[in-house]
């Protein structure tokens, strides 16, 4: 696992760019993939970090989900931190009723709303656990 290391999800090349440029910002170094490529990576690399653009049905990372619920089960339930980036408003509480997402980040995507939720995972980087 390396903590050290935010994988960043989405179909769009723009919003990967965006999201790698804020999570540099907290000290990461990011990875940015589409949902299909993010896959094989899971398989190399073990981010400590997990951004997923959900898209405009929030479903365009749906593929990876239980990849990363095994890798949580395989660190005690705790590890990668997963943060949803999502265009529905209210859906947070329902998203978060899985054991995989720790945040959900509203878009449209800003570093004001983005950096926060990423430090504060990287905080109880032993357990992470937030909303938005």
């Amino acid at each position: 696992m390396d903590v050290h290391r935010a994988l960043v999800v989405g179909r769009s090349p723009i919003n990967r760019v965006v999201v790698s440029k804020i999570v540099e910002r907290s000290g990461l170094k990011p990875i940015a993939e589409t949902p299909e490529a993010a896959m094989e990576t899971l398989r190399r690399i073990v981010p400590g970090t997990v951004i997923l653009d959900g898209g405009a049905s929030n479903k365009d990372c749906d593929g990876l989900m239980a990849q990363l619920a095994t890798l949580r089960r395989m660190s005690g339930g705790k590890m990668p931190c997963v943060i949803l980036l999502s265009t529905r408003v209210g859906c947070g509480k329902v998203l978060q009723a899985t054991a995989t997402i720790d945040a959900v980040v509203a878009k449209p995507i800003t570093p004001e709303q983005l950096q926060p939720v990423v430090e504060r995972l990287l905080e109880s980087q032993g357990g992470c656990s937030g909303t938005t």
